[in-house]
């Protein structure tokens, strides 16, 4: 039974809301950073900026405490204000592509803890530990951990006849999205759609494995009886039928050894290989792969003999590329961390993985087939990891819309 909570959210005043809020730091590259710290005084990246500045020289407590004052500041000039009433709030987010809706509240990390919220990613101890002591130092959350619901008629219902009022928040931004922000403040209505959510056995953690994780430590640490929003997990709720998924696709610096031939040789063992020449190829279907090496695209088919699969995880594109080229052949072995390995994600053209190809800096590149949800759900529910980088999902989110103090 899945709990949900509404809560005081700190967001920017109606009139800067757009010059605030903004994307997550390390998406800018230097000279964008530069240009909006620059000319941008409302920036959220004023308050994000100590997080990454003076690492080697300044302790993690004193940086996340700089960030914790920078926010206080946003505060005291009425950038940021506080809501008067616990609610929550109905976030739409408009792309050149997509529409995504969705309900911003908070979860419980008792329902994490208890594999109510289900995963399906690894995590990284370290990235953990930093992200925890950021939020404690810090003082707030401001990017929401996004998690599917299953399809559901009467919330979506309900999401559509919040929409068609006048939204609190309308801004575009610089990305040529639009975002629109409801807040849901009537406790009747909040108390509806808690119990509708109490007949839901599980959410599925869609992206933000490593904030969840730290949110259990954090509330682990918890001495104050009192304080219970480190029980809590900013959340962005969404139907299973409304995310994005992409794949991200391999690129690979060498062959190992191997020439050409006795590479594509080996591949035949366990793939029905078909060269395409110069014909950009993407595969459209399940255990289908593409790939380009040598000026080449070529067409990989797992083989029907392969296709025995004791586990859902067996089953995955990402984990029969690893078991049956990467590992064996190119022989990479730590999908994380080897530095022969590379990812792009499929939000860009397969072209890129040629052009980085025949740049020289990789030579060979594999293009995959994106996972789906029901793929995401069946590992979560056994239990089981998806290799890294399986997965680039949407929506992605502004940092300084909705605040969470904890």
């Amino acid at each position: 039974m899945a709990k949900i909570v509404p809560f005081k959210a700190v967001r920017p005043t109606r009139d800067k809301v757009c010059l605030v809020t903004c994307r997550s730091y390390e998406e800018y590259v230097n000279a964008e950073l530069a240009a909006q710290l620059d000319f941008n005084p409302l920036s959220f990246l004023h308050i994000l900026k100590p997080a990454y500045t003076n690492q080697e020289s300044v302790s993690f407590e004193k940086r996340y405490r700089q960030v914790h004052q920078k926010y206080e500041d946003f505060k005291n000039e009425i950038i940021l204000v506080k809501d008067k009433k616990p609610a929550i709030y109905i976030h739409k987010i408009v792309t050149k592509t997509q529409s995504f809706t969705g309900i911003i509240a908070g979860t419980s990390v008792e329902d994490y803890r208890n594999d109510i919220i289900k995963k399906h990613e690894d995590i990284i101890a370290f990235r953990v530990r930093l992200l925890k002591e950021y939020m404690k130092y810090s003082e707030f959350n401001t990017e929401p951990v996004l998690m599917t619901y299953p399809d559901n008629k009467t919330i979506e219902n309900w999401i559509f006849n919040c929409t068609q009022k006048l939204a609190d928040f309308e801004f575009s931004t610089t990305k040529k999205e639009i975002h629109y922000l409801w807040k849901i403040e009537d406790a009747l209505e909040i108390n509806w759609l808690q119990n509708i959510f109490e007949k839901t056995n599980n959410l599925y953690i869609a992206d933000g494995h490593h904030r969840t994780e730290a949110l259990k430590l954090l509330s682990e640490e918890n001495d104050d009886s009192e304080n219970t929003a480190k029980n809590h997990i900013l959340s962005y709720l969404i139907s299973e039928n409304n995310v994005k998924i992409y794949e991200f696709n391999r690129l690979v610096k060498d062959l190992n050894g191997f020439s050409k031939e006795d590479f594509i040789n080996e591949l035949e063992k366990n793939f029905i290989v078909e060269n395409k020449f110069q014909q950009p190829f993407q595969p459209s279907q399940k255990h289908q792969f593409g790939m380009y090496l040598d000026n080449a695209f070529y067409s990989l088919i797992l083989r029907k003999e392969n296709e025995v699969f004791k586990t859902a995880l067996d089953s995955l594109d990402t984990q029969i590329l690893y078991k049956k080229v990467l590992l064996p052949i190119l022989a990479i072995e730590d999908l994380r961390n080897d530095e022969r390995i590379e990812y792009l994600s499929g939000k860009q053209s397969v072209l890129e993985v040629k052009n980085k190809i025949d740049q020289g800096e990789f030579e060979i590149g594999f293009i995959l087939f994106p996972s789906n949800i029901g793929e995401i759900k069946a590992l979560a529910d056994a239990n089981l990891i998806m290799p890294p980088k399986s997965t680039y999902i949407e929506p992605k989110f502004r940092s300084g819309l909705v605040v969470y103090e904890l």
